[in-house]
């Protein structure tokens, strides 16, 4: 039987944790709506990402030679991060609808699915990434079973740029969430409490990413990479902890512990970010009121004109 270490545990941890967590998520999510402007759909796949990064890791117990389990459990840990942002960039929007309701907002929703955007091609990119970075440690693996040594990969620069997109998705959400909570006394109240809850992830969010990037930019650091010529370091056990796993796990249950006291959102109301705002509206009743001023005439030219509707 095999002995369970330190990150095993955690493994473990985190399969009981999250398991509730994606239940709540399909919850909020059955009540919300499963839009992607909605948020709750992307903690979902979060929740999934985590539970199948930690089943990866826990399979290698049975076959620890095995690089492309290691490399599998090691890229989801990576890109499981976007959709925590991609979340939470849903759920600001929610409270952007609200405020735009009421008056005019100083944030465009466009620059929110903007920033959307950015993040999921940081998605894409972490993982083709992390897809390459197996292979070349799978490669790395058979040339020092053959007798020549073992070289450690270096990340690719996909994984890089990845990690670039979710930084910079990450200062604009920051700088987003401020602007929004300059005019936040607009929102329902329920919708201000969202805003909060957004507001408290953020430091969270922000060690998590300062890890991922002391990881992937800060050079072969064992603390910081478990891939390596040596394997993990005497600390990576203890930094991956205290600064992903508790970090990820505190922004989850604070923004689901919010969406619980949230009230259901009715069907006719879930809305994405261009129908629900005011504009929209007035575009769409300019068109109805068009529409009426058409017939109108078109009658009042049958009326002089002696020809009567059929």
């Amino acid at each position: 039987m095999a002995v369970l270490t330190i990150l095993n545990r955690i493994s473990i941890a985190e399969i009981c944790v999250y398991t509730p967590f994606l239940l709540i998520a399909l919850l909020l999510s059955s009540r919300h709506g499963f839009g992607r402007n909605a948020g709750w759909l992307y903690l979902i796949l979060f929740s999934v990402i985590r539970i199948l990064g930690s089943a990866l890791a826990l399979a290698t117990l049975n076959d620890p030679t095995n690089v492309g389990l290691a490399t599998g459990a090691a890229t989801l840990q990576t890109i499981g991060l976007s959709p925590l942002i991609l979340t939470m960039l849903g759920l600001l929007g929610r409270v952007l609808e609200s405020v735009r309701h009421n008056r005019k907002t100083l944030l465009d929703p466009r620059a929110l699915r903007f920033v959307q955007t950015l993040v999921l091609v940081g998605l894409v990119l972490g993982i083709v990434g992390g897809v390459r970075f197996g292979s070349d440690a799978a490669a790395a693996a058979t040339r020092a079973a053959r007798g020549g040594g073992y070289v450690a990969p270096a990340i690719r620069t996909e994984s890089k740029a990845g990690l670039g997109l979710m930084v910079a998705g990450y200062a604009i959400l920051a700088v987003a969430t401020v602007l929004v909570g300059a005019q936040v006394r607009a929102a329902e109240p329920g919708e201000k409490r969202l805003l909060g809850a957004v507001a408290a992830a953020l430091p969270f969010v922000l060690v998590r990413l300062v890890y991922s990037c002391i990881g992937t930019f800060g050079g072969p650091d064992a603390n910081f990479r478990a891939l390596g010529a040596g394997g993990a370091g005497p600390l990576y056990a203890d930094y991956f902890l205290g600064m992903a796993v508790i970090m990820e796990m505190a922004a989850v249950a604070v923004i689901e512990g919010v969406g619980l006291t949230l009230r259901a959102v009715p069907k006719g109301e879930r809305t994405t970010f261009a129908q629900s705002v005011p504009l929209g509206r007035m575009r769409a009743a300019r068109r109805v009121d068009a529409h009426k001023a058409g017939e109108h005439r078109g009658y009042a030219h049958e009326q002089e004109s002696g020809v009567s509707r059929v």
